[in-house]
């Protein structure tokens, strides 16, 4: 009994004390929580790249939250106890009370820090230099903002030769040593330009501390490797100036996860993406930042020196934005206060020469190696070819490929658009190596540029084979000792007022191929002047002012290509092509020419004859009876009244291009049907037979009139189960109405004509209708007088314009609004009340019209409203709305 009063008595004792141990404990719990918030802090400072948390550290942080856990769970038993049992939890208390004051002593002995080395951790510190230009610091931010994320596994840092990728991603590197502790492991690979992987192992071994006996095969490197990459929580691996694409398996690189990473910088865009990076490009430097990096490399005084400066900015300038070529002719300048030896310097750049302290030898070894790696002899000669043009010459896509094509660098395929898109592969791919650049780019055009180093570069490479001198404002073609032997192509396009002595030498140049004199302004060229320039495969005389050809011309039997738009050329001697017999393109557009001479009939090689806005009134009927190569065929604008029967043996032909020949009132019956390979017609408002264009199963482009709405039902008919061209422009009953339409491609006009049940192509996207009757029923339902074949919705429909229509006061019904209507146009419909009829019964009251951003609503005497139901059309993207002349229109809430 007395036993049970001592306990009793006990308990009530520590029932007593409880409240008192309690407070005690949360005091103490306070002060290790504030030494442990302190110890983090100092933690995050010192913990950095190379360094870990010492164990002791460890350990302590580890049983602080140990504690929390344990105080938390024990607040919730005493919260849950009875006064009869509360007081037993005292010794509980006073137990965790002790531990937490030799926690707080324990900390009181670290000493020497908190981190210790940690040997784990590998990476190394890299030289540098400063970086210029803030879109250079910009480049930097997204590659770290990359490598913070880690959703981003695989980081592709592209751009030219030189341009800086690697002075990049060094200060990358050393930023990871540095500032943070995200990764355990940093390794920088310099990959050399014969990659393989073999030494690609040997590296990465190297870097991580693992030991090759040299017996190992590349199954066994990689699994070593894999081995221990996979022991480190995160990595970072940086392969630089990689040239092809990389197995990351065989090489032993995991596959990056749990925030680990690889980069790769390279000269390509297509390494990137076979490896599957995020890509990021390096731009070259802004005019007035590489003017600053050249300033910062070579020294303020040279603003001293009078006269120099200009100079000096031209320099700079023609580094084309590479860092590595600005800093290495900087660097040889630096010291230089003789304004001759800074003329000449600019000048020897210019000229392509070595004297310049080594500059020529260093940058274009670095740029060559993009050429250097380019597959083939001529891929490399469509890059060369380049350098034909004019320096800092924007390069016209289009022009280009075909100069490639007429030079037999792209292969010879089936069709003209095949070798086109082969041409446009090249160019992507020389693009994708930093050898080209997109000047401009549209949906349907794009144009390139080459840096100036790289053109020096290419012109360094071909000087023995090229004369260039385009675009240098020349007045005299160079002597004779410059037309050398070896020449294989010259280019002296774009030098004004060009002129050819007719006292001068006879060029030698057998080997010669490609001739490039177009836009000089040449009045004349003397007779004997191609007499030995017998490889001569392409001429281009565009845009001079010569009157007649030299007979010497008529003489290269191997010229492919003859290009003379734009000339002053009346007539062609009958027998000039006779020797011609390898001729695929002449070009004779913008010429004042009546006839075209019989010896061109024999050509069979022929494959595009251009002869748009000349003086021609007929042809031969015989004309085309042997052009059996002919594929494009364009007439534009010329008086010509019919078409020969011969025509329609061209079997071969892809275009036939007739557009503003305002005689030509139709074209023959059956000529159409013969042209199976027929894939772009543009007859403008010349009219055709819906059946007969119908039957031209490979047509892509369409542009012409049909008589009537029969016709265009007729032509649908026929397409029907096969695809609609790409691109279509049909005028039903609107001749004389032609417009100019944007870059819409599937248009649809009509004007004058009795509109009743209209069949459209189900991908149309302008329909374009003024100034007809339209045979309305359903209240005078405009809209629901057309359907689309295949009865599809109208969901192509962008552009609605419709004017000067009579009959009509309702333009829609809420059944059939083309709900991506982007433009929608109505004017001068005297009797038009509402856009969108308003239906019995009918419970909407939002209509959307998302993609709305314009609306012209103009001398619609009678128009009410836009929709009278209770609610509203919602047009989230309009831009503008134009009501004008429209007195009865009162209710603006139809459009929100």
């Amino acid at each position: 009994m007395d036993f049970v009063l001592n306990k009793l008595d006990k308990h009530l004792d520590n029932h007593g004390s409880l409240d008192q141990h309690r407070k005690d404990l949360k005091r103490k719990l306070e002060e290790l929580n504030g030494l442990k918030e302190d110890t983090e802090s100092i933690m995050r400072t010192e913990l950095q790249p190379r360094k870990k948390l010492k164990s002791e550290v460890r350990i302590w942080l580890g049983n602080v939250e140990r504690i929390n856990g344990e105080v938390q769970v024990l607040d919730g038993r005493i919260g849950e106890s009875n006064a009869l049992t509360r007081g037993f939890h005292g010794e509980d208390v006073s137990k965790i009370i002790k531990e937490i004051e030799e926690l707080i002593t324990q900390h009181g002995k670290f000493h020497g820090g908190l981190v210790a080395d940690n040997p784990q951790w590998i990476g190394q510190v890299l030289s540098t230099r400063s970086l210029s230009g803030e879109a250079v610091k910009a480049c930097v931010g997204e590659i770290w903002q990359c490598l913070m994320d880690d959703a981003v596994p695989k980081i592709g840092l592209w751009g030219m030769g030189g341009v800086g990728k690697t002075s990049i991603m060094k200060v990358i590197n050393n930023q990871l040593l540095k500032e943070t502790a995200k990764f355990d492991i940093v390794n920088w690979i310099t990959v050399s330009k014969e990659m393989s992987i073999a030494k690609l192992q040997k590296d990465i071994a190297s870097k991580i501390g693992v030991q090759f006996s040299g017996d190992e095969d590349e199954t066994t490197r990689a699994g070593m490797l894999f081995e221990t990459l996979s022991q480190k929580s995160r990595f970072v691996i940086i392969l630089d100036d990689l040239w092809e694409k990389v197995s990351l398996e065989r090489i032993g690189i995991p596959e990056q996860s749990n925030g680990s990473k690889l980069v790769l910088t390279t000269r390509s865009s297509d390494v990137c993406r076979q490896v599957g990076c995020t890509l990021i490009k390096v731009e070259p430097l802004t005019e007035e930042d590489a003017w600053e990096l050249f300033l910062e490399k070579v020294g303020c005084d040279v603003l001293y020196i009078p006269g120099v400066e200009p100079i000096a900015r031209s320099i700079a300038k023609h580094c084309a934005g590479l860092p590595l070529g600005i800093i290495t002719i900087a660097s040889c300048m630096k010291g230089i206060d003789d304004i001759s030896e800074w003329r000449n310097a600019l000048t020897e750049l210019s000229l392509h020469k070595k004297s310049v302290n080594g500059f020529e030898e260093e940058v274009f070894q670095q740029l060559q190696f993009s050429y250097d790696r380019l597959k083939g002899p001529k891929l490399q000669d469509c890059f060369l070819s380049c350098a034909l043009y004019p320096e800092d010459w924007e390069i016209e896509e289009e022009g280009l490929i075909q100069l490639w094509i007429a030079e037999g660098l792209v292969e010879e395929m089936d069709s003209m658009q095949s070798e086109c898109d082969r041409g446009r592969a090249i160019m992507n791919r020389l693009i994708s190596n930093c050898l080209l650049e997109v000047f401009t780019y549209s949906e349907n055009e794009r144009s390139v540029k080459m840096h100036d180093l790289l053109r020096d570069m290419a012109l360094h490479i071909a000087k023995s084979r090229f004369l260039v001198k385009a675009g240098m404002m020349l007045e005299k073609a160079p002597d004779v000792e410059e037309w050398s032997k070896g020449l294989e192509k010259v280019s002296l396009m774009s030098n004004w007022s060009l002129y050819i002595p007719s006292e001068m030498s006879v060029p030698k140049c057998p080997r010669l191929t490609t001739l490039l004199l177009s836009d000089c302004d040449i009045g004349s060229i003397p007779e004997g002047f191609f007499k030995h320039m017998g490889a001569l495969k392409i001429l281009d005389l565009s845009k001079n002012s010569i009157k007649s050809l030299p007979n010497s011309l008529s003489k290269c039997s191997k010229l492919t290509a003859l290009l003379l738009s734009d000339c002053y050329i009346g007539s062609i001697p009958e027998a000039f092509f006779k020797h011609m017999n390898a001729l695929k393109v002449l070009d004779l557009s913008r010429n004042p020419m009546k006839n075209l001479p019989n010896s061109l009939s024999n050509c069979l090689m022929l494959t595009t004859l251009l002869l748009s806005d000349c003086d021609i009134v007929t042809i031969p009927e015989e004309f085309f009876k042997h052009m059996d190569a002919l594929k494009i065929l364009e007439l534009f604008r010329n008086p010509i009244k019919s078409l020969p029967h011969s025509l329609s043996n061209l079997k071969n032909l892809n275009s036939l291009l007739l557009a503003h020949c305002e005689d030509l009132g139709n074209i023959l019956n059956g000529i159409l049907p013969r042209l199976s390979c027929l894939q772009d017609l543009n007859v403008g408002e010349t009219l055709i037979s819906g059946k007969e264009d119908g039957e031209l199963k490979k047509l892509e482009t369409l542009e012409g009139r049909f008589c009537h709405w029969h016709n265009l039902n007729m032509y649908l008919q026929a397409c029907h189960g096969r695809e609609q061209p790409l691109r279509y422009i049909i005028y039903v009953e609107d001749e004389g109405c032609r417009r100019l339409f944007d870059d819409v491609r599937k248009i649809i006009a009509v004007s004058r004509c009795n509109i009743c049940l209209i069949v459209l192509p189900r991908d149309i996207e302008r329909l374009h209708i003024e100034d007809c009757n339209v045979d309305c029923s359903e209240e005078h339902l405009f809209f629901s007088r057309f359907i689309l074949f295949l009865l599809a919705s109208f969901s192509s429909l962008k552009s609605l314009q419709i004017s000067d229509c009579r009959n009509m006061n309702k333009l829609f019904s809420p059944k059939c609004v083309p709900l991506n209507l982007q433009e929608l146009s109505v004017a001068a419909c005297t009797q038009l009340e509402e856009i969108i009829a308003s239906e019995t019964g009918m419970v909407i009251t939002e209509f959307h019209l998302r993609q709305l951003w314009l609306s012209r609503l103009r001398d619609l005497l009678e128009l009410k409203s836009i929709w009278r139901m209770e609610g509203v059309v919602v047009c989230g993207s309009l831009g503008c709305i134009s009501i004008l002349n429209c007195p009865k229109f009162k209710r603006t809430k139809g459009l929100v």
